[in-house]
């Protein structure tokens, strides 16, 4: 029973994340900006679809941003300084406007504090 209810959710979450990405696409004029949530970390890359190449990537899992805490990644300080550092990155590559993928997940909590960091940096969705 327990194994039905977690392949249930993987499913309505696969569709939800199918729905929401269906239609965004990234260009060299307008990259994606791919967000994503693990179990401990956050991940964030910026993908030119036309090409299918990476921009630019950061991660939680990184020195400079994980500390020396030891514990979850995924609260809503991880995702403001996450946010701040990719927007710093995408300045320095001359990156002024993206397209928002948050991956399926609700635009809420940790996925606001990530977008509001960004934008803060001077970069447009």
């Amino acid at each position: 029973m327990r194994t039905a209810a977690i392949a249930k959710k993987k499913t309505i979450t696969q569709r939800r994340r199918w729905r929401s990405r269906r239609g965004v696409r990234g260009d060299a004029e307008r990259p994606r900006l791919a967000f994503h949530k693990s179990l401990r970390h956050l991940y964030a890359q910026v993908i030119d679809d036309g090409q299918g190449r990476t921009l630019a990537h950061v991660t939680t899992d990184t020195k400079a941003l994980r500390g020396e805490s030891k514990r979850s990644f995924r609260n809503t300080a991880s995702a403001k300084a996450l946010g701040e550092a990719l927007g710093a990155a995408l300045k320095d590559k001359g990156i002024a406007t993206v397209v928002f993928d948050r991956g399926g997940h609700p635009y809420h909590g940790v996925v606001k504090a990530f977008a509001d960091a960004v934008r803060a940096q001077g970069i447009k969705f």
